[in-house]
């Protein structure tokens, strides 16, 4: 019975500790408990200063320690604290949200939209540029990657309604004594990308037409689209058609039909053709290389799809047994 009165003391001294509990600790993790301790003690520092009125005993009895950690002012010279592993929380849950998204969209639609409104499609703008975001879906290249001298640079045009892609183009190979040619620039579409960085691809099976409404100087490009098949399909493997532009101070809407671009493979047009799987798209280009040395530009406003109900032609190349044995089995 003398053992009551101490135990009954002991645990109202426990119910008033500001230490986190052995059962906080066991559940959320040292690093939890001695936030919380922390924290505790901060909020412990305002009753002290509340019981002297006038404010000069309470601060006299008080150490510089204390009265710093009551103000929590950080030092200017103090680093923030970089936490990695709520960084890597931060990102697991972006990739998380991300999929959880994708997996919404895919049962409603492309883009969250009611499937009816996607079938019943007739033209869609898949790059516009109106700000800096729209410039870093994309990146510039030249045959500066090779030794080259040609230079190209990409930018907002006037009152952020357009792309400006200009720069120089030279034709001077690279004295590495093993280039013989050399001029190129171009620019490529970044591949788009899921939760978890993975690839994925634009599907343009509904549609039948390339649309890009341009200004340039004259000069041909090369309209470049690549497939995702990673399997079947090499890096330097990609389906082309010309863009001629008009020059001059008007605008000009040019129309591709899917049907047209022919199938190409380091630069070179292969024989046996292949036709364009509409749903597995993965980056578009533009390419100049036309031999003329000199500056150029090309403005663009947006690059689209549409359905042409005009247009019926399914490919517009012939195959024969003897270039493409496989189309015949």
């Amino acid at each position: 019975m003398a053992l009551a009165p101490k135990l009954l003391t002991g645990i109202h001294g426990l119910g008033k500790c500001q230490m986190p509990s052995a059962i906080s600790c066991l559940f959320l993790g040292p690093r939890f408990a001695g936030y919380c301790s922390s924290s505790l003690q901060k909020t412990a520092a305002a009753p002290n200063k509340a019981l002297d009125p006038q404010g000069k005993s309470g601060r006299d009895l008080q150490s510089p320690h204390r009265r710093e950690a009551a103000l929590d002012i950080p030092s200017p010279d103090e680093k923030p604290e970089v936490s990695f592993d709520k960084a890597i929380r931060d990102e697991i849950k972006d990739h998380f949200r991300r999929l959880k998204d994708e997996f919404v969209n895919h049962w409603i639609g492309p883009e969250g939209r009611p499937l009816h409104e996607v079938m019943l499609e007739q033209a869609k703008v898949v790059w516009q540029f109106r700000g800096k975001e729209d410039l870093d879906k994309w990146v510039v290249t030249s045959d500066k990657t090779i030794g080259g001298r040609s230079e190209v640079f990409l930018k907002m045009g006037k009152n952020n309604q357009s792309a400006l892609l200009y720069g120089n183009l030279s034709s001077e190979a690279p004295l590495d004594g093993d280039s013989g040619h050399s001029g190129y620039c171009a620019m490529i579409s970044r591949v788009p990308r899921g939760s978890f960085e993975r690839k994925k691809s634009y599907d343009w099976s509904q549609f039948n037409t390339l649309y890009l409404r341009v200004r340039g100087d004259g000069r041909p490009w090369m309209v470049n689209l690549r497939e995702d098949t990673d399997i079947i399909q090499k890096h330097n493997q990609m389906y082309s058609y010309f863009m001629f532009t008009r020059g001059g101070p008007y605008w000009q809407e040019v129309k591709i039909p899917f049907s047209k671009f022919f199938f190409s493979n380091q630069g070179r047009i292969r024989d046996a053709q292949f036709q364009l799987l509409l749903d597995k798209i993965s980056s578009i280009g533009l390419t100049l290389a036309d031999k003329v040395d000199g500056p150029f530009f090309l403005e663009i406003d947006f690059i689209g799809v549409f359905t042409d109900p005009a247009h019926t032609e399914e490919f517009a190349y012939e195959n024969s047994p003897a270039l493409n044995p496989r189309l015949f089995r």
